[in-house]
């Protein structure tokens, strides 16, 4: 029995065969409750002095009650933490084949770089005069970005992919004001990133939804019919969110730019043509780049991440505030709007309160210096290598929704598992077990069951080989009816299956206390 946390709700933890242990753990798999479970208010890791406190300010708001935050001791803390850590998948532990997602390696060099006292320690409302090292890395980067992508100008604050498409329609948007036009359609194809449309609506613009082709991309022909004189622009993810390569980018782009609109590339896929295309030559205006993606740097779990905007000759003027420039007393960054316009600027304002990530931005840079323009091409090419390898040695055991290669994600259709009684879902759960984290599934949404595996540039033929195997070995047992493994699977992870409906209709947002006395605490000072 499972409660909805996923937990045993019988006596001890069951594993293989049904046998549960008294405390919970199995071998070295320890059971570990919430903070607010196994913490005692009487209990702390730190010795504090007592401290009386003087008239306070608060005009009688202050606190009541206990604010009721779980202690641990030293030891218990440490442990907790330590045992939380092994129950999380990682790419430190193995292959993580999120399409979609690059979930490469991150060379430890890169950690090394990024707490260098000189980069760690600054502080953002330092005075320019004191960090030059760190706008000169800044410039330094800049420099690569735009070399890479073949655009002269781009915006490093953005924070993620989807605030870097807000960046760019802000442009996009600023562009327009200033020619005195009121565009309010963007077209986007069926197959984009969700935040696409979302970024687009957010905007005020309207989104209308251009169809793909038999073959998984833009169909031309009807992109072409939507053009008109209220079109912003486009908004396309190249390669695709099918794993391919958009052939018709640049009669996309002269399109789009004949009817007076502006063409955004989402950058998400960068990784698979860095040092091989530059999105500039294509004739695309701004595409964001994640450089938590494509430059190794780490990213899950609502961050850490970075998402700089590159601009084209037509937009490179609305980028927005602080822009960083080098003169005659060094660097500096321009961060008032009257300055930036007396120097030719039109900013359509600033996306964040300081520049961005300064700790991506030093581990981005780290990993394009230590490959070099030839090391950043070969990521391309054997990011496409391993995929297409993938996509190769599973093609006769899986369904692949369109023929040919791919780019650096391999996408397969559930067609193979039908009357099998196996779905998507119990794929993905049972490679759990097998210790692998499990690919993107159901997305893109124009691919029925979608699986997308990318397995990047950083993962050995050994370790590919194996996660092959398992695929295959899955897909046979599903289609010979050994469907035993996939009921109910995870068995062997530290949580078992949830149930996804009833977490999504009833969420539990907020742990509540167990406890009566702990409960009714609570429940009075609120």
């Amino acid at each position: 029995m499972l409660n909805a946390q996923g937990r045993a709700t019988d006596t001890g933890t069951r594993g293989e065969g049904g046998r549960a242990t008294i405390s919970g753990h199995r071998g070295l798999d320890h059971e570990e409750g919430l903070l607010f479970e196994i913490g005692r208010r009487e209990v702390t890791g730190v010795d504090l002095p007592d401290i009386e406190l003087t008239a306070d300010r608060l005009g009688g708001l202050q606190r009541k009650l206990p604010i009721g935050l779980p202690g641990l001791t030293e030891p218990e803390a440490v442990r907790h933490y330590v045992r939380l850590s092994r129950k999380n998948a990682s790419i430190d532990a193995n292959l993580y084949p999120l399409g979609s997602c690059t979930m490469k390696h991150n060379p430890r060099l890169n950690e090394k770089m990024a707490r260098l006292p000189g980069l760690s320690d600054i502080h953002p409302l330092q005075p320019q005069k004191t960090v030059q090292g760190a706008l000169a890395l800044l410039d330094e980067l800049a420099h690569w970005l735009k070399t890479l992508t073949g655009m002269p100008a781009v915006a490093l604050s953005p924070k993620a992919g989807a605030h870097g498409e807000l960046c760019g329609l802000l442009a996009i948007r600023a562009a327009f004001q200033a020619r005195g036009e009121d565009r309010r359609r963007i077209l986007v194809p069926e197959s984009a990133h969700g935040t696409n449309p979302a970024t687009a609506a957010l905007c005020g613009f309207t989104v209308e939804d251009v169809p793909g082709t038999a073959d998984g991309r833009v169909d031309v022909a009807a992109f072409q019919e939507r053009l008109g004189s209220d079109v912003a622009g486009v908004m396309i993810t190249n390669p695709n969110t099918c794993g391919l390569f958009e052939r018709d980018l640049v009669a996309i782009a002269d399109a789009v730019h004949a009817a007076g609109g502006y063409f955004y590339c989402d950058g998400a896929n960068f990784n698979a043509i860095v040092g091989r295309v530059r999105p500039g030559d294509l004739g695309i205006d701004a595409m964001h780049i994640n450089l938590h993606k494509t430059f190794s740097t780490p990213h899950g779990g609502g961050g850490p991440g970075a998402g700089p905007v590159v601009f084209s000759e037509r937009l490179a003027k609305f980028a927005p505030l602080p822009l960083l420039i080098h003169d005659d007393n060094g660097f500096r960054l321009i961060e008032d709007m009257q300055e930036a316009e007396a120097a030719g600027h039109a900013p359509f304002g600033r996306m964040c309160a300081f520049h961005g990530q300064m700790g991506m931005f030093v581990r981005a840079l780290t990993y394009m210096l230590s490959h070099g323009g030839d090391g950043l091409r070969q990521v391309a090419d054997d990011a496409v290598l391993s995929a297409n390898y993938i996509l190769a040695s599973l093609s006769d055991v899986m369904s692949a929704p369109f023929e040919g290669p791919c780019m650096h994600e391999a996408l397969f259709d559930d067609t193979f598992l039908k009357n099998t009684g196996v779905t998507t879902l119990d794929i993905a759960k049972a490679l759990i077990d097998e210790g692998f984290h499990p690919m993107t599934v159901y997305f893109p949404l124009v691919v029925h069951g979608a699986m997308l595996i990318e397995p990047t540039e950083t993962e050995s033929k050994e370790t590919l080989d194996r996660f092959i195997t398992v695929m295959r070995e899955l897909a046979s047992d599903a289609k010979a009816g050994r469907t035993e493994r996939f009921e109910g699977a995870p068995h062997f992870a530290p949580r078992r299956r949830l149930d996804e409906t009833g977490a999504a209709r009833k969420p539990v947002l907020r742990w509540r206390p167990s406890d009566a006395k702990d409960m009714a605490r609570v429940e009075a000072a609120e």
